[in-house]
């Protein structure tokens, strides 16, 4: 039977753990798993036998960490081909009745996609593509990507399967205990990203027990029009008589995973700590459940990396400032390739409170789709609002969505048949939900009834390409009253029609009601509370504009859609009575002010990094060098710091704030007499450990620690736990830092902290990694188990000392 249509109508029983299992069958610290394939394949081919007949309908191939970074090409074609060679043997000798299936496992690559890392987002694709590739030459039947704590990566991987196969995909994300991925992404966003792509199952894996990712499951289920995936740890490991257990046994991990399915989980298994025995049991107890029906969920939702906007709830504000339309300073801007000018707009309007923000760079005097692509790039670094792509030309629309991290809004598709062939392709390989102008090569309808006919037809036609509904929200087109004064009621009617009629999502340009007419102002107040009255959902509007803003507030205010008159109070508090002159922002957010205390520390916090340097210059002119680091940038690391530690900042804003003040800093080195730099608090040796080539974490503490004011020494990916000891011994280093993400690698964790205490024994051991907790730390000899880097960070000031410079 075809995967897809078993999934269709049946609950998908999935494998368990594999790296502890192999650990117990005697896999060596530091050894690959993979290399097993080839050289214990018995092993293997047990172990995945195992599961088929404890229940389980698909077996993962033992390719987690199987690709070009650890493996030559040689190599990796051999693993891959043993690997799918090894479950289809086991799937033979299975003794159970049920359908099985083989996926070929993708797991991450270990490395942070630019702008937070050094891997390419292509490179990462053809990275991906490369191992799925084999897995389809060698006969698996599905792909499984899992494990994924990076929305971007696990983009690059989805985009990766779909371009070099036509297998079905799942796709499982690793979330932590606050509900969201590493780099901040909640279920909502994921789901928008994923679904948007065409996964064809997803949801969540690894990190968690049952128990503290069910809450997670429950989201994906309210979200996803597909199946979802549930397939935690057996809990926690912790240490008992010398070894490593899980604290959730078999029993009382079914039972959860029950409970699930009857909740809606159409795909379920077991991650780390999990064996044939946890699956066994989850079979038997489910074995009475009928399979929920998967509903398709009425949604509208665009995302960023790190969360969803939902149409329909209440209206969604759309900034526009982010165009050079009748704006010369953005226009030299875009000419003279000055990002950091557009950022400060995105930075400011965010602030301003709108949720999403349209990036509009159409000039004729500049490569379209290159600066669109940077400039998307570059915002996604600064701002976690979704973006709207604005373009006319296909070719930059799909520069930007290709590199866009999370589900865009794309404007625009009209109803010309040129444009729906050009934009619907994009739209349905990408994700995305598509404005669509209800203009069509008759030009613009002059009534109501004629802008939702076509709005009807570019429904109709968006079908066929396999985009639903909900991924569109239709412009009725707004129109200057001052040459046609019915313009403004033609458009409110058809907001009305599109809105009640086909139980569509609708989108305006709101100031273009006013074109050519004093007071402008007022006129878009008023067109903007008529329009949302007649069931508007969304509008592209001036954040800096008094009226506008007042009026959004005032509605929210009057429909219940503000609890306790929070915002209506707060915007009566902060909106001036007028709107700045021509509706420009304030001057603040125009760049002035560099070399001001506030404006630094603003531009740390926000992780704009040519900003920072150009205050840091600005205030070296007045101010002491050691201040500036004491007062200024330091305070800002500490509240960015602050924000991390109680989940208001994510790992993108974190790392952006410390490119920003390593970029202060450098300013400040410079001007130091003599050349010279400001004294190190103390030497750090850090290293992910042998047989590990996942360093992401280790490179996010490597970059904190330089910040403030740590001598690093990093050893890198993989290391033998005698470099490491010999290192920390030389330099006479008091503080080691050890990093591990897979569990077959905490033994060479475990062996190098031996090492460490019999030739450096002053040294403190930092330990961190997906995989550790505090007791399994305190187990392996640790000093210290940091859940973060900047848990480490305060562990090494503590232990150091706290003075940043000499």
């Amino acid at each position: 039977m075809n995967f897809r249509d078993f999934l269709k109508n049946n609950t998908v029983y999935l494998d368990g753990g594999t790296g502890t299992l192999l650990q117990e069958r005697g896999l060596r610290p530091g050894e690959l798993p993979e290399t097993w394939n080839v050289t214990r394949p018995e092993v293997i081919t047990e172990l995945h036998k195992a599961y088929f007949d404890a229940g389980s309908n698909v077996v993962c191939t033992n390719t987690f960490g199987a690709n070009a970074l650890k493996f030559s090409p040689d190599e990796l074609e051999e693993i891959v081909r043993s690997a799918v060679e090894n479950a289809k043997a086991a799937r033979e000798r299975s003794v159970s009745p049920r359908e099985k299936f083989i996926a070929l496992d993708i797991g991450p690559s270990g490395k942070l996609l630019k702008p937070l890392g050094d891997l390419d987002f292509e490179d990462a694709v053809g990275l991906f593509k490369t191992t799925v590739g084999l897995g389809a030459k060698y006969g698996a039947d599905l792909v499984f990507i899992e494990t994924m704590s990076d929305s971007y990566e696990t983009k690059a991987a989805l985009l990766a399967a779909k371009e070099s196969c036509d297998l079905p995909v799942m796709v499982s994300c690793a979330y932590g205990e606050s509900g969201k991925l590493m780099t901040g992404g909640t279920p909502a966003a994921m789901v928008a990203l994923l679904e948007g792509m065409g996964a064809d199952a997803l949801g969540a894996n690894c990190s968690l027990g049952p128990g503290q990712l069910m809450p997670t499951a429950r989201e994906l289920l309210e979200y996803a029009s597909v199946p979802v995936i549930f397939k935690p740890n057996a809990g926690l490991p912790v240490p008992a008589d010398g070894k490593t257990v899980f604290d959730v046994t078999a029993d009382e991990f079914s039972d959860i995973a029950a409970e699930l399915v009857r909740e809606g989980v159409r795909a379920v298994g077991g991650c780390c700590g999990t064996t044939p025995e946890y699956i066994k049991l989850l079979c038997e107890k489910t074995r009475d459940i009928s399979p929920v029906t998967v509903a398709p969920k009425d949604i509208t939702l665009v995302s960023s990396y790190a969360s969803a906007v939902r149409f329909g709830d209440r209206p969604v504000l759309i900034g526009e400032r982010i165009n050079p339309t009748g704006k010369k300073r953005f226009k030299q801007a875009l000419i003279e390739n000055d990002l950091d000018y557009i950022l400060s707009e995105g930075v400011a309007q965010q602030e301003k409170g709108v949720d999403i923000l349209d990036v509009n760079v159409g000039l004729p005097e500049i490569d379209e789709p290159a600066v669109l692509k940077n400039t998307v790039e570059a915002l996604q670094a600064v701002v976690d609002l979704p973006l709207q792509i604005d373009t006319s030309d296909p070719a930059a629309m799909e520069a930007a969505l290709r590199r866009y991290n999370g589900k865009a809004m794309i404007n625009s598709v009209n109803g010309k048949v040129e444009s729906m062939r050009s934009v619907f392709p994009l739209v349905k390989k990408y994700g995305g939900v598509v404005v669509a102008l209800t203009l069509d090569e008759k030009g613009i309808p002059e009534t109501a009834r004629g802008r939702l006919d076509i709005a009807r037809r570019i429904l109709s036609t968006a079908a066929e390409y396999g985009i639903e509904k909900k991924d569109i929200v239709f412009d009725p087109l707004t129109l200057t009253v001052s040459a046609d004064p019915a313009a403004a009621l033609i458009t409110l009617e058809a907001v009305r029609l599109i809105t009640s009629e086909l139980g569509a999502r609708t989108s305006l340009g709101v100031s273009n009601v006013s074109f050519g007419l004093p007071g402008r102002g007022a006129l878009n107040g008023t067109f903007f509370a008529l329009a949302l009255e007649n069931g508007l959902s969304a509008a592209i509007i001036n954040p800096y504009s008094a009226e506008i803003m007042k009026t959004f507030c005032a509605y929210k205010a009057l429909k219940g859609l503000d609890e306790n008159f929070a915002g209506y109070i707060a915007a009566a508090r902060d909106l001036p009575e007028a709107s700045p002159a021509a509706g420009a922002p304030p001057a603040s957010s125009g760049g002035t002010g560099e070399g001001s205390d506030e404006e630094l520390g603003r531009a740390i916090v926000k992780g704009l990094k040519d900003r920072a340097a150009v205050c840091a210059k600005e205030m070296l002119r007045s101010a002491d060098p050691l201040d500036i680091v004491n007062g200024v940038i330091v305070p800002a690391l500490d509240r960015v710091g602050a924000g991390f530690e109680s989940k208001t900042i994510y790992l993108p804003q974190l790392l952006m704030s410390a490119e920003a003040a390593k970029s202060a800093f450098e300013v400040i080195k410079d001007s130091l007499a003599g050349g010279g730099k400001p004294a190190d608090k103390g030497t750090f040796v850090i290293a992910t450990v042998r047989g590990d080539i996942h360093d992401i974490g280790k490179n996010i503490v490597k970059l904190l620690l330089q910040n403030y004011g740590f001598d690093v020494v990093d050893l890198g990916k993989d290391v033998p736990p005698e470099t490491v000891a010999e290192t920390a011994e030389k330099l006479r280093a008091p503080l080691v830092g050890l990093s591990a993400l897979m569990t077959t690698t905490v033994p060479a964790m475990e062996e190098t902290i031996r090492l460490i205490r019999e030739r450096a024994p002053w040294c403190r051991v930092i330990v961190g990694g997906a995989v550790l907790t505090k007791e399994y730390a305190d187990m392996i000899g640790a000093d210290k188990y940091a859940k973060d880097a900047m848990e480490a960070v305060r562990y090494a000031e503590e232990v150091i000392g706290t003075s940043a410079l000499e």
